[in-house]
């Protein structure tokens, strides 16, 4: 299985390398990275060492000129588990293809929801035990989804994610993801990133979400404001009923400091009905593909006894 597996990838990674030689706007790219931690985890009162990996990935991307006006793109992500026992080790992620011009883009296939995207770079402890996705809803990557993102506004961008009801994670519902983004994610080329976004009947959720992160005296602060529903959801019987839930809120804040090569992080988070996390860190840069991290997080549950705690050393390599 794994070898059919193997061959398949190689195969597709050929064949968009062959089609990007002959049309290629941007050069093939293989992209990847390789994050792993040497982890103590103490969960629920049980304790265990582990080598694992955190959403190490391997993928290749590329984009076609069709036209002056018109560009096709593309994307074939999977993650590698270094840490899977049994080797079945690949896990798709992002697979697309769209197109993209004056219009905006549009891309069809597996992708993160546009809420999900419109996070930005707030959660500093993304793929890590302290991910936000613990504790809140909304972070989903679905196997059938259609994106489209508008041109920017004076730095103002609008997107739309459907999701179809085909999907089975959907709960045979229908769903839609909305966003409005200001700035650049990655803070370079504006001092503010800010967002606010909604998810409809995504995964059974109605979700909420504002997001800023900014620069100010050196440091990079994050702030992200969630509400969310539960909507529907399985009976005894697999039948997929409307949920009379509660809507909860929930809150992060983030912060972090570079001195030289060392960038110090901090995190804070609380969902009312979950519970909170705090997490502390630091990486350093080795080189611009590579740094070595340190981490401890704290999870404290509603109802659990017990905090899990983390505490992990790693190296991070991009390529």
């Amino acid at each position: 299985m794994m070898n059919v597996f193997c061959k398949t990838l190689l195969a597709s990674a050929l064949a968009t390398a062959t089609l990007a030689s002959a049309h290629a706007a941007d050069p093939l790219t293989v992209y990847g990275k390789l994050n792993i931690t040497a982890q103590s985890n103490d969960v629920n009162g049980d304790s265990e060492t582990t080598i694992q990996s955190n959403a190490s990935r391997f993928g290749v991307k590329g984009a076609f000129e069709l036209s002056s006006s018109l560009e096709a793109f593309y994307t074939i992500e999977y993650e590698v588990d270094t840490g899977d026992d049994v080797k079945e080790n690949f896990k798709a992620r992002n697979q697309f293809v769209g197109l993209r011009g004056d219009f905006g883009s549009v891309a069809v296939g597996r992708n993160d929801t546009i809420l999900k995207q419109s996070q930005g770079k707030v959660d500093l402890f993304n793929d890590m035990s302290g991910d936000i996705k613990n504790l809140f809803k909304g972070e989903n990557r679905l196997a059938q989804t259609a994106t489209y993102i508008t041109p920017s506004f004076s730095g103002v961008k609008f997107g739309v994610t459907y999701a179809a009801s085909g999907d089975s994670a959907q709960l045979e519902q229908d769903g839609y993801s909305l966003a409005a983004m200001y700035g650049d994610k990655g803070l370079k080329k504006s001092p503010i990133y800010a967002s606010i976004a909604y998810d409809s009947d995504v995964k059974g959720y109605q979700v909420a979400r504002a997001t800023v992160q900014g620069k100010i005296a050196g440091f990079k602060l994050g702030a992200m404001y969630q509400q969310e529903e539960k909507v529907y959801a399985y009976d005894d019987n697999d039948v997929v009923n409307p949920f009379d839930g509660d809507s909860y809120t929930g809150y992060l804040l983030s912060a972090s400091y570079t001195i030289d090569a060392i960038v110090l992080k901090a995190q804070y988070q609380d969902m009312e009905n979950k519970g909170d996390s705090w997490s502390v860190g630091a990486d350093y840069k080795l080189g611009k593909p590579t740094k070595l991290i340190a981490f401890y997080t704290n999870r404290s549950y509603e109802n659990v006894a017990n905090d899990d705690k983390f505490l992990g050393l790693g190296i991070e390599h991009k390529f």
